[in-house]
Formats: structure tokens, C-alpha cells, sequence
């Protein structure tokens, strides 16, 4: 599904085979979940180039994050960034779903790494939420205290939650779970930042207890070049039930909108709503040259 025999992946600063690549099964990683990633796309661009959608921008949020978990980080970000073109060409990849991991050496203990590791992958991926409306539901999980964790960071133990909270979701029957922070108020779904309209207003959670995501950001850009209003703060699943539209976005996901909440439909439907106005410029963006 994500590589076969052929498959080439930057490994510690050699391309190497997907089959032939081994991870110390004592790794840090492995035992206690310390390691950062990202999630990155990349697309035919309209004139039949391979385009990476905001590299830097994932490059910079890796390292961000491994250092907030005290993760070495000596990559050079443009390396990177060259290093990923470079797999997508050996895999003769356009349209592609790129994952960097840092990772940890073997380490049973709970001190300071003196060095990381690094893997760059890619593989063809549709939508992760899929095309279609979806069905949402409240989820029984929260999300994490950002006083535990340094939430802001993109790390591998932290999606021990969200799949929990998205396998909740399925078993009930729903396409997706929306978690709340620790004061009840609507944070994210399980792997995408969440945004509502009323009024011909969008409304999203405010940075705090939420993962600050690349796309979302590019939303909030987005919406200040079409003159549409965003309102950042603290919003309860009630409010957000009551609302005219809504939508999901993130490097995986995409955008894509909401049919319901709590079984509750949303009332306007998805293409009068200023969420599909944004569905169709972030498409139009990520394939621009």
C-alpha cells in the first residue's frame, strides 16, 4: 500500500530501497513515542511540474518540533527540501503524500539524545477524510493539556489520541471525531483544524490548544485575500451545531466539508457555503506554479 520492492526513500542522508531501511527495534521511538513529523503534499502543477506545497514551511515545523521534545536537529532545511524532490523523481511521484520523521536512537532511558535520526517517504495517497460530506460526531476524548505536552508540536505520541478519538468515531457509525480542549470548547478533529460559518462569518478555534496547522493558516490567508471575515476563539460544540456551513482542513484532508454535526445538519448546503468557495482557491493554490 505505501511502498513495494522498488521503492526509494532518503534514509539518514542516503536513498535507499523502503525494504532494505531497518529502524533499531531499542529505539527511544519504538518504546516511549518520542519522535516528530510532518505531513507534506506535492502536486502536478498546471503546467506539468512537480510542486511541493509550502516545503519550507513543513521543513520549519519539523524542526520546531523536535526541538520542543529535545530532539537534535542538524539538518540543513534547503538539503531537505532538495533531498524530498529527490525521492518524489526516483518514485516518479507527482501527486504525492510525503512523510520526514525524526526519530530516536536506542535509548531505554528517559535522558537527552545526543543525535537523531531522519527518514523522508512518499507515496501516493488520496484525501485522507475522502471526497464526500462528512458526518461528525463529538468524541469522548480531549484533547491533551497543553501544560502535559507541548502541544504545538507535531509528535508521533501525541496521535495516540487522535486515533483513538477516530476510531471511536467510525465504530459509532460517523466519518470523523471533533475533540474538545480541557474547558469543553471545540479544538480539532482528529487530524485537521476545523473552521464554521454563520452568517456569512467563519469562525475557528484559537491557537492554544490546538495544533497550528500549515493549512489551516493558509486558510486564514486565504480568507483575508477574499475579504471574508474569521473570528479566532473559544466556541462550544452547541455553536457549532447551530451553524449555517463547515469544514475540515489539513495537508492530508484537504478541505472538505461537514454534512452534519451530532446528526445534526449543518443548514446551508456545501456548495452555497463560503467553505466550498475555499475548497475550490486552495485546489487552484497548490496547483499554481
Amino acid at each position: 500500500m505505501y511502498y513495494n520492492a522498488n521503492t526509494i526513500i532518503y534514509h539518514n542522508g542516503q536513498f535507499v530501497k523502503a525494504a532494505d531501511a531497518t529502524i533499531d527495534l531499542y529505539s527511544q521511538s519504538m518504546h516511549y513515542g518520542l519522535s516528530v513529523f510532518e505531513g507534506i503534499r506535492s502536486y502536478a502543477s498546471k503546467q506539468g511540474k512537480t510542486k511541493i506545497f509550502k516545503a519550507k514551511e513543513h521543513y520549519l515545523r519539523l524542526q520546531a518540533s523536535a526541538l520542543a521534545l529535545n530532539m537534535p536537529f542538524t539538518w540543513d532545511i534547503e538539503a531537505l527540501e532538495t533531498a524530498t524532490y529527490q525521492v518524489l523523481e526516483q518514485n516518479q511521484l507527482q501527486n504525492a503524500y510525503i512523510r520526514p520523521m525524526v526519530y530516536a536512537p536506542a535509548n531505554m532511558s528517559f535522558s537527552k539524545n545526543s543525535q537523531s535520526y531522519i527518514v523522508i517517504q512518499a507515496w501516493q495517497m488520496a484525501p485522507f477524510l475522502g471526497n464526500q460530506l462528512l458526518n461528525v460526531v463529538t468524541s469522548s476524548f480531549q484533547r491533551p493539556n497543553p501544560k502535559a505536552f507541548h502541544i504545538q508540536a507535531k509528535a508521533g505520541g501525541h496521535y495516540v489520541n487522535s486515533i483513538l478519538a477516530s476510531q471511536e468515531a467510525k465504530a459509532k457509525g460517523f466519518d470523523e471525531a471533533i475533540l474538545t480542549d480541557i474547558h469543553g470548547y471545540i479544538a480539532e478533529a482528529s487530524s485537521a483544524n476545523i473552521f464554521f460559518e454563520q452568517n456569512d462569518i467563519l469562525y475557528t478555534p484559537q491557537l492554544g490548544n490546538i495544533l497550528p496547522g500549515i493549512t489551516r493558516a493558509t486558510v486564514l490567508q486565504l480568507c483575508q485575500q477574499l475579504n471574508i471575515q474569521v473570528v479566532e476563539g473559544n466556541f462550544t460544540p452547541e455553536q457549532m451545531q447551530a451553524a449555517d456551513g463547515a469544514f475540515l482542513c489539513g495537508t492530508a484532508a484537504e478541505i472538505v466539508g461537514m454534512a452534519s454535526f451530532n446528526t445534526i445538519p449543518f443548514k446551508k448546503p456545501f456548495p452555497d457555503t463560503l467553505g466550498s468557495i475555499i475548497q475550490t482557491q486552495y485546489a487552484n493554490l497548490v496547483t499554481n506554479d
